[in-house]
């Protein structure tokens, strides 16, 4: 990302709860780029989709590989 792209970049500061335009805060405390202020504000919903949409695709990576879960051995006996 070049030097124009990081000071418009939106970045969500996860200490304060607000968005930042550019690399303001330290990288643990803020979550981002976005390419709008809204997007920014919106970070926790964004970043809950993709982690829901990534759980999704694990559990059917996991159901091709190693078959319904439901069938036979638990989880807790493997």
């Amino acid at each position: 990302m070049g030097s124009e792209e990081q000071r418009t970049a939106w970045y969500f500061n996860t200490v304060t709860g607000r968005p930042e335009q550019g690399k303001l805060s330290p990288q643990d405390r803020r979550m981002g780029p976005y390419h709008s202020r809204q997007e920014a504000l919106d970070a926790w919903k964004i970043a809950k989709r993709r982690n829901k949409e990534w759980d999704e695709e694990d559990r059917r990576w996991r159901q091709a590989w190693e078959g319904d879960p439901g069938q036979g051995q638990s989880s807790a006996d493997r």
